[in-house]
Protein backbone atom coordinates (compact mmCIF):
# COMPACT_ATOMS: atom_id res chain seq x y z
CA UNK A 1 0.00 0.00 0.00
CA UNK A 2 2.87 2.33 0.81
CA UNK A 3 4.36 1.84 -2.65
CA UNK A 4 0.94 2.39 -4.23
CA UNK A 5 0.70 5.72 -2.43
CA UNK A 6 4.22 6.80 -3.34
CA UNK A 7 4.39 5.73 -6.99
CA UNK A 8 1.81 8.26 -8.32
CA UNK A 9 4.08 11.01 -6.98
CA UNK A 10 7.13 9.31 -8.49
CA UNK A 11 5.29 9.49 -11.82
CA UNK A 12 4.87 13.24 -11.35
CA UNK A 13 8.58 13.55 -10.47
CA UNK A 14 9.65 11.56 -13.55
CA UNK A 15 7.35 13.48 -15.88
CA UNK A 16 8.49 16.76 -14.31
CA UNK A 17 11.90 16.00 -15.78
CA UNK A 18 10.35 15.27 -19.18
CA UNK A 19 8.38 18.54 -19.05
CA UNK A 20 11.58 20.44 -18.22
CA UNK A 21 13.41 18.90 -21.19
CA UNK A 22 10.38 19.50 -23.44
CA UNK A 23 10.45 23.26 -22.95
CA UNK A 24 14.21 23.61 -22.49
CA UNK A 25 15.11 21.96 -25.79
CA UNK A 26 12.61 24.03 -27.78
CA UNK A 27 13.54 27.30 -26.03
CA UNK A 28 17.32 27.11 -26.55
CA UNK A 29 17.17 28.01 -30.23
CA UNK A 30 15.54 31.38 -29.53
CA UNK A 31 18.50 32.46 -27.38
CA UNK A 32 21.35 31.19 -29.58
CA UNK A 33 20.62 33.06 -32.79
CA UNK A 34 23.65 35.34 -32.49
CA UNK A 35 26.01 32.41 -31.89
CA UNK A 36 24.60 30.26 -34.69
CA UNK A 37 24.48 32.97 -37.35
CA UNK A 38 28.28 33.13 -37.41
CA UNK A 39 28.36 29.62 -38.89
CA UNK A 40 24.97 29.56 -40.62
CA UNK A 41 24.76 32.82 -42.55
CA UNK A 42 21.05 32.47 -43.38
CA UNK A 43 20.23 33.02 -39.70
CA UNK A 44 21.41 36.61 -40.00
CA UNK A 45 18.04 37.20 -41.65
CA UNK A 46 15.23 37.81 -39.15
CA UNK A 47 12.81 36.39 -41.74
CA UNK A 48 14.67 33.08 -41.88
CA UNK A 49 14.89 32.91 -38.11
CA UNK A 50 11.17 33.59 -37.91
CA UNK A 51 10.60 30.67 -40.30
CA UNK A 52 12.42 28.38 -37.87
CA UNK A 53 10.25 29.47 -34.97
CA UNK A 54 7.05 29.32 -37.05
CA UNK A 55 7.55 25.84 -38.50
CA UNK A 56 7.79 24.41 -34.99
CA UNK A 57 4.59 26.14 -33.83
CA UNK A 58 2.51 25.16 -36.86
CA UNK A 59 3.59 21.51 -36.86
CA UNK A 60 3.31 21.30 -33.06
CA UNK A 61 -0.21 22.70 -33.23
CA UNK A 62 -1.36 20.48 -36.09
CA UNK A 63 0.12 17.38 -34.45
CA UNK A 64 -1.47 17.99 -31.05
CA UNK A 65 -4.93 16.46 -31.76
CA UNK A 66 -3.31 13.54 -33.59
CA UNK A 67 -1.00 13.06 -30.61
CA UNK A 68 -3.99 12.97 -28.29
CA UNK A 69 -5.76 10.35 -30.43
CA UNK A 70 -2.60 8.22 -30.43
CA UNK A 71 -2.16 8.60 -26.65
CA UNK A 72 -5.72 7.38 -26.02
CA UNK A 73 -5.01 4.21 -28.02
CA UNK A 74 -1.39 3.39 -27.15
CA UNK A 75 0.61 2.54 -24.07
CA UNK A 76 1.42 6.03 -22.81
CA UNK A 77 4.71 4.97 -21.24
CA UNK A 78 6.20 4.03 -24.60
CA UNK A 79 4.72 7.08 -26.30
CA UNK A 80 6.33 9.36 -23.69
CA UNK A 81 9.67 7.51 -23.81
CA UNK A 82 9.67 7.47 -27.62
CA UNK A 83 8.75 11.14 -27.85
CA UNK A 84 11.50 12.17 -25.44
CA UNK A 85 14.06 9.96 -27.18
CA UNK A 86 13.29 11.33 -30.65
CA UNK A 87 13.30 15.04 -29.73
CA UNK A 88 16.50 14.52 -27.71
CA UNK A 89 18.17 12.88 -30.74
CA UNK A 90 16.94 15.82 -32.83
CA UNK A 91 18.39 18.28 -30.29
CA UNK A 92 21.74 16.49 -30.40
CA UNK A 93 21.73 16.40 -34.21
CA UNK A 94 21.13 20.16 -34.33
CA UNK A 95 24.64 20.47 -32.92
CA UNK A 96 25.92 18.67 -36.03
CA UNK A 97 23.92 20.77 -38.51
CA UNK A 98 25.89 22.82 -41.04
CA UNK A 99 23.15 24.37 -43.19
CA UNK A 100 19.93 26.28 -42.68
CA UNK A 101 17.91 23.55 -44.38
CA UNK A 102 19.22 20.95 -41.94
CA UNK A 103 18.24 23.13 -38.97
CA UNK A 104 14.84 23.83 -40.55
CA UNK A 105 13.88 20.17 -41.03
CA UNK A 106 15.23 19.17 -37.64
CA UNK A 107 13.12 21.92 -36.07
CA UNK A 108 10.08 20.59 -37.95
CA UNK A 109 10.76 17.06 -36.68
CA UNK A 110 11.07 18.45 -33.15
CA UNK A 111 7.56 19.89 -33.52
CA UNK A 112 6.21 16.41 -34.30
CA UNK A 113 8.05 14.61 -31.50
CA UNK A 114 7.43 17.20 -28.77
CA UNK A 115 3.71 17.37 -29.58
CA UNK A 116 3.40 13.69 -28.69
CA UNK A 117 4.29 14.30 -25.05
CA UNK A 118 1.89 16.76 -23.37
CA UNK A 119 -1.47 14.97 -24.00
CA UNK A 120 0.00 11.60 -22.96
CA UNK A 121 1.84 12.99 -19.93
CA UNK A 122 -1.09 14.94 -18.50
CA UNK A 123 -3.61 12.15 -19.06
CA UNK A 124 -1.26 9.71 -17.30
CA UNK A 125 -0.92 12.04 -14.30
CA UNK A 126 -4.70 12.53 -14.22
CA UNK A 127 -5.22 8.75 -14.12
CA UNK A 128 -2.71 8.26 -11.31
CA UNK A 129 -4.09 11.17 -9.27
CA UNK A 130 -7.78 11.43 -8.53
CA UNK A 131 -9.74 13.50 -6.05
CA UNK A 132 -7.51 14.93 -3.38
CA UNK A 133 -4.28 15.26 -5.36
CA UNK A 134 -5.10 15.76 -9.05
CA UNK A 135 -4.75 19.55 -9.35
CA UNK A 136 -1.64 19.66 -7.18
CA UNK A 137 -0.03 16.89 -9.23
CA UNK A 138 -0.81 18.71 -12.49
CA UNK A 139 0.41 21.99 -10.98
CA UNK A 140 3.73 20.49 -9.92
CA UNK A 141 4.15 19.05 -13.41
CA UNK A 142 3.50 22.50 -14.93
CA UNK A 143 6.37 23.94 -12.90
CA UNK A 144 8.62 21.64 -14.91
CA UNK A 145 7.54 23.47 -18.07
CA UNK A 146 8.27 26.84 -16.47
CA UNK A 147 11.66 25.66 -15.21
CA UNK A 148 12.60 24.26 -18.60
CA UNK A 149 11.66 27.52 -20.28
CA UNK A 150 13.82 29.45 -17.82
CA UNK A 151 16.83 27.12 -18.22
CA UNK A 152 16.45 27.22 -22.00
CA UNK A 153 16.85 30.98 -21.76
CA UNK A 154 20.44 30.40 -20.64
CA UNK A 155 21.30 28.60 -23.89
CA UNK A 156 23.25 31.62 -25.12
CA UNK A 157 25.26 31.70 -21.88
CA UNK A 158 26.27 28.05 -22.26
CA UNK A 159 26.99 28.57 -25.97
CA UNK A 160 29.29 31.49 -25.11
CA UNK A 161 31.23 29.31 -22.66
CA UNK A 162 31.54 26.37 -25.06
CA UNK A 163 29.85 26.55 -28.48
CA UNK A 164 26.31 26.32 -29.83
CA UNK A 165 27.15 22.93 -31.37
CA UNK A 166 28.33 21.52 -28.04
CA UNK A 167 25.31 22.97 -26.22
CA UNK A 168 22.80 21.26 -28.52
CA UNK A 169 24.79 18.04 -28.54
CA UNK A 170 25.09 17.54 -24.79
CA UNK A 171 21.60 18.73 -23.89
CA UNK A 172 20.34 16.15 -26.37
CA UNK A 173 22.50 13.44 -24.77
CA UNK A 174 20.95 14.27 -21.37
CA UNK A 175 17.48 13.65 -22.81
CA UNK A 176 18.51 10.36 -24.43
CA UNK A 177 19.91 9.05 -21.11
CA UNK A 178 16.75 10.18 -19.29
CA UNK A 179 14.57 8.34 -21.83
CA UNK A 180 16.51 5.15 -21.13
CA UNK A 181 15.90 5.57 -17.40
CA UNK A 182 12.15 6.05 -17.98
CA UNK A 183 12.09 2.76 -19.92
CA UNK A 184 12.93 1.05 -16.64
CA UNK A 185 10.98 3.02 -14.05
CA UNK A 186 7.88 4.54 -15.73
CA UNK A 187 4.68 2.47 -15.86
CA UNK A 188 1.37 3.17 -17.58
CA UNK A 189 -1.82 3.20 -15.50
CA UNK A 190 -4.45 0.59 -16.27
CA UNK A 191 -7.97 1.90 -16.84
CA UNK A 192 -10.65 1.45 -14.23
CA UNK A 193 -13.18 -1.37 -14.45
CA UNK A 194 -15.92 1.00 -15.61
CA UNK A 195 -13.78 2.36 -18.45
CA UNK A 196 -12.67 -1.11 -19.52
CA UNK A 197 -16.26 -2.31 -19.52
CA UNK A 198 -17.38 0.67 -21.58
CA UNK A 199 -14.64 0.10 -24.12
CA UNK A 200 -15.26 -3.64 -24.38
CA UNK A 201 -18.97 -3.09 -25.07
CA UNK A 202 -18.23 -0.95 -28.12
CA UNK A 203 -18.71 -2.55 -31.52
CA UNK A 204 -15.61 -3.63 -33.51
CA UNK A 205 -16.38 -0.98 -36.10
CA UNK A 206 -16.40 1.76 -33.43
CA UNK A 207 -13.09 0.54 -32.01
CA UNK A 208 -11.47 0.88 -35.41
CA UNK A 209 -12.53 4.49 -35.81
CA UNK A 210 -9.65 6.75 -34.85
CA UNK A 211 -11.93 9.76 -34.91
CA UNK A 212 -14.69 8.40 -32.71
CA UNK A 213 -13.21 10.25 -29.74
CA UNK A 214 -13.25 13.54 -31.64
CA UNK A 215 -16.89 13.02 -32.56
CA UNK A 216 -17.82 12.42 -28.93
CA UNK A 217 -15.91 15.51 -27.83
CA UNK A 218 -17.41 17.91 -30.34
CA UNK A 219 -20.95 16.74 -29.53
CA UNK A 220 -20.33 17.70 -25.90
CA UNK A 221 -21.34 21.32 -25.18
CA UNK A 222 -19.17 21.40 -22.06
CA UNK A 223 -16.09 20.61 -24.15
CA UNK A 224 -16.75 23.64 -26.37
CA UNK A 225 -16.92 25.82 -23.26
CA UNK A 226 -13.69 24.27 -21.95
CA UNK A 227 -12.11 24.92 -25.36
CA UNK A 228 -13.07 28.60 -25.13
CA UNK A 229 -11.95 28.67 -21.50
CA UNK A 230 -8.56 27.29 -22.55
CA UNK A 231 -8.08 29.27 -25.76
CA UNK A 232 -8.96 32.77 -24.50
CA UNK A 233 -6.31 32.89 -21.73
CA UNK A 234 -3.80 31.37 -24.17
CA UNK A 235 -3.84 34.72 -25.98
CA UNK A 236 -2.42 36.74 -23.06
CA UNK A 237 -0.35 33.71 -22.03
CA UNK A 238 1.57 33.74 -25.31
CA UNK A 239 1.54 37.53 -25.37
CA UNK A 240 3.46 37.66 -22.08
CA UNK A 241 5.94 35.02 -23.27
CA UNK A 242 6.75 36.82 -26.50
CA UNK A 243 6.06 40.51 -25.89
CA UNK A 244 6.25 41.29 -22.17
CA UNK A 245 9.97 42.23 -22.24
CA UNK A 246 9.23 44.69 -25.06
CA UNK A 247 6.25 46.08 -23.15
CA UNK A 248 8.40 46.52 -20.03
CA UNK A 249 11.09 48.30 -22.02
CA UNK A 250 8.53 50.67 -23.55
CA UNK A 251 6.46 51.30 -20.40
CA UNK A 252 9.40 51.76 -18.03
CA UNK A 253 11.73 53.34 -20.57
CA UNK A 254 14.56 50.92 -19.75
CA UNK A 255 16.90 48.94 -22.04
CA UNK A 256 15.95 45.43 -23.14
CA UNK A 257 18.94 44.04 -21.23
CA UNK A 258 17.11 45.03 -18.03
CA UNK A 259 13.53 44.56 -19.20
CA UNK A 260 14.08 40.96 -20.38
CA UNK A 261 15.26 39.49 -17.05
CA UNK A 262 12.71 41.49 -15.03
CA UNK A 263 9.82 40.28 -17.19
CA UNK A 264 11.00 36.65 -17.40
CA UNK A 265 11.78 36.24 -13.69
CA UNK A 266 8.59 37.99 -12.59
CA UNK A 267 6.32 35.76 -14.68
CA UNK A 268 8.26 32.55 -13.91
CA UNK A 269 8.27 33.03 -10.13
CA UNK A 270 4.65 34.17 -9.87
CA UNK A 271 3.38 31.38 -12.16
CA UNK A 272 5.30 28.85 -10.07
CA UNK A 273 3.53 30.14 -6.95
CA UNK A 274 0.18 30.16 -8.76
CA UNK A 275 0.19 26.55 -9.96
CA UNK A 276 1.13 25.20 -6.52
CA UNK A 277 -1.43 27.38 -4.73
CA UNK A 278 -4.05 26.56 -7.37
CA UNK A 279 -3.43 22.85 -7.02
CA UNK A 280 -3.74 22.85 -3.24
CA UNK A 281 -6.82 25.11 -3.21
CA UNK A 282 -8.63 23.19 -5.94
CA UNK A 283 -8.01 19.77 -4.42
CA UNK A 284 -9.41 20.91 -1.06
CA UNK A 285 -12.31 22.91 -2.48
CA UNK A 286 -13.58 20.11 -4.73
CA UNK A 287 -13.97 17.88 -1.66
CA UNK A 288 -16.61 20.29 -0.34
CA UNK A 289 -18.05 21.61 -3.60
CA UNK A 290 -17.97 19.77 -6.93
CA UNK A 291 -17.44 23.10 -8.71
CA UNK A 292 -14.37 23.85 -6.61
CA UNK A 293 -11.99 23.33 -9.52
CA UNK A 294 -14.11 25.56 -11.76
CA UNK A 295 -14.16 28.27 -9.11
CA UNK A 296 -10.38 28.04 -8.57
CA UNK A 297 -9.76 28.45 -12.29
CA UNK A 298 -12.23 31.33 -12.35
CA UNK A 299 -10.37 33.12 -9.56
CA UNK A 300 -7.19 32.76 -11.61
CA UNK A 301 -8.78 34.18 -14.75
CA UNK A 302 -10.36 36.96 -12.70
CA UNK A 303 -6.91 37.98 -11.45
CA UNK A 304 -5.55 38.28 -14.99
CA UNK A 305 -8.19 40.81 -16.09
CA UNK A 306 -7.08 43.84 -14.00
CA UNK A 307 -3.49 42.68 -14.48
CA UNK A 308 -3.77 42.98 -18.27
CA UNK A 309 -5.32 46.45 -17.94
CA UNK A 310 -2.46 47.58 -15.67
CA UNK A 311 0.13 46.02 -17.96
CA UNK A 312 -1.40 47.87 -20.87
CA UNK A 313 -1.75 51.31 -19.32
CA UNK A 314 0.59 51.30 -16.31
CA UNK A 315 3.77 53.36 -16.37
CA UNK A 316 5.47 53.04 -12.98
CA UNK A 317 7.78 50.20 -11.97
CA UNK A 318 5.62 49.13 -9.02
CA UNK A 319 2.36 49.10 -10.97
CA UNK A 320 3.74 47.26 -14.01
CA UNK A 321 5.77 44.66 -12.11
CA UNK A 322 2.91 44.25 -9.61
CA UNK A 323 0.53 43.64 -12.50
CA UNK A 324 2.90 41.03 -13.94
CA UNK A 325 3.12 39.28 -10.56
CA UNK A 326 -0.68 39.23 -10.27
CA UNK A 327 -1.00 37.93 -13.83
CA UNK A 328 1.50 35.13 -13.21
CA UNK A 329 -0.24 33.96 -10.04
CA UNK A 330 -3.64 34.10 -11.71
CA UNK A 331 -2.41 32.27 -14.80
CA UNK A 332 -0.86 29.63 -12.57
CA UNK A 333 -4.20 29.07 -10.79
CA UNK A 334 -5.79 28.64 -14.22
CA UNK A 335 -3.00 26.42 -15.58
CA UNK A 336 -3.10 23.95 -12.69
CA UNK A 337 -6.78 23.21 -13.25
CA UNK A 338 -7.13 22.75 -17.02
CA UNK A 339 -6.72 18.98 -17.04
CA UNK A 340 -8.56 18.45 -13.71
CA UNK A 341 -11.59 20.37 -15.03
CA UNK A 342 -11.40 18.40 -18.27
CA UNK A 343 -11.52 15.18 -16.21
CA UNK A 344 -14.89 16.26 -14.82
CA UNK A 345 -16.45 16.28 -18.29
CA UNK A 346 -14.40 13.86 -20.43
CA UNK A 347 -13.72 10.18 -19.73
CA UNK A 348 -10.19 8.84 -19.33
CA UNK A 349 -10.26 7.08 -22.70
CA UNK A 350 -10.67 10.44 -24.52
CA UNK A 351 -8.77 12.86 -22.28
CA UNK A 352 -5.54 12.85 -24.25
CA UNK A 353 -7.48 13.50 -27.45
CA UNK A 354 -9.35 16.36 -25.76
CA UNK A 355 -6.19 17.94 -24.42
CA UNK A 356 -4.54 17.55 -27.82
CA UNK A 357 -7.33 19.59 -29.41
CA UNK A 358 -7.05 22.17 -26.64
CA UNK A 359 -3.28 22.35 -27.10
CA UNK A 360 -3.69 22.91 -30.85
CA UNK A 361 -6.15 25.75 -30.29
CA UNK A 362 -3.85 27.31 -27.68
CA UNK A 363 -0.78 27.16 -29.93
CA UNK A 364 -2.64 28.62 -32.92
CA UNK A 365 -3.99 31.37 -30.66
CA UNK A 366 -0.39 32.06 -29.66
CA UNK A 367 0.77 32.27 -33.26
CA UNK A 368 -2.11 34.64 -34.07
CA UNK A 369 -1.62 36.99 -31.12
CA UNK A 370 2.17 37.09 -31.54
CA UNK A 371 1.76 38.34 -35.09
CA UNK A 372 -1.07 40.76 -34.22
CA UNK A 373 0.78 42.34 -31.30
CA UNK A 374 3.83 42.72 -33.51
CA UNK A 375 1.81 44.93 -35.82
CA UNK A 376 0.34 46.82 -32.87
CA UNK A 377 3.85 47.32 -31.48
CA UNK A 378 5.00 48.82 -34.79
CA UNK A 379 2.15 51.30 -34.44
CA UNK A 380 3.03 52.13 -30.86
CA UNK A 381 -0.08 50.43 -29.46
CA UNK A 382 1.38 47.37 -27.73
CA UNK A 383 -0.04 48.41 -24.33
CA UNK A 384 -3.52 48.85 -25.79
CA UNK A 385 -3.23 45.36 -27.28
CA UNK A 386 -2.55 43.87 -23.84
CA UNK A 387 -5.48 45.76 -22.34
CA UNK A 388 -7.78 44.55 -25.14
CA UNK A 389 -7.06 40.94 -24.14
CA UNK A 390 -8.71 41.59 -20.76
CA UNK A 391 -12.10 41.77 -22.48
CA UNK A 392 -11.58 38.41 -24.23
CA UNK A 393 -10.64 36.76 -20.94
CA UNK A 394 -13.74 38.23 -19.28
CA UNK A 395 -15.99 36.60 -21.91
CA UNK A 396 -14.33 33.21 -21.30
CA UNK A 397 -14.68 33.65 -17.54
CA UNK A 398 -18.38 34.43 -17.79
CA UNK A 399 -19.01 31.42 -20.05
CA UNK A 400 -17.08 29.16 -17.70
CA UNK A 401 -19.05 30.18 -14.60
CA UNK A 402 -22.42 29.97 -16.37
CA UNK A 403 -22.04 26.70 -18.30
CA UNK A 404 -19.52 24.48 -16.50
CA UNK A 405 -21.53 22.56 -13.91
CA UNK A 406 -19.83 19.18 -13.31
CA UNK A 407 -21.67 16.27 -11.72
CA UNK A 408 -18.55 14.28 -10.85
CA UNK A 409 -14.86 14.89 -10.28
CA UNK A 410 -13.83 11.95 -12.47
CA UNK A 411 -15.94 11.20 -15.52
CA UNK A 412 -15.85 7.48 -16.31
CA UNK A 413 -18.17 7.13 -19.30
Amino acid sequence: MKNKNIYPWLVVAMLWGVALLNYMDRQMLSTMKSAMQVDIIELQSATNFGRLMAVFLWIYGLMSPISGIIADRMNRKWLIVGSLFVWSVVTSLMGEAETFQQIYWLRALMGVSEALYIPAGLSLIADYHTGKSRSLAVGIHMTGLYTGQAIGGFGATVAAAFSWNTTFHWFGIIGIVYALLLMIFLKDKKRSFAETKTESSASPQEKKSLFKGLGMLFSNLSFWIILLYFAAPSLPGWATKNWLPTLFADSLNIPMSQAGPIATITIAVSSFIGVIAGGILSDKWVQKNIRGRVYTGAIGLGMTIPSLLLLGYGSGLISVVGAALCFGIGYGLFDANNMPILCQFVSSKNRATAYGVMNMVGVFAGAFITDLLGRWADGGNLGAGFAMLAGIVFIALAAQLFFLRPKTDNMLE
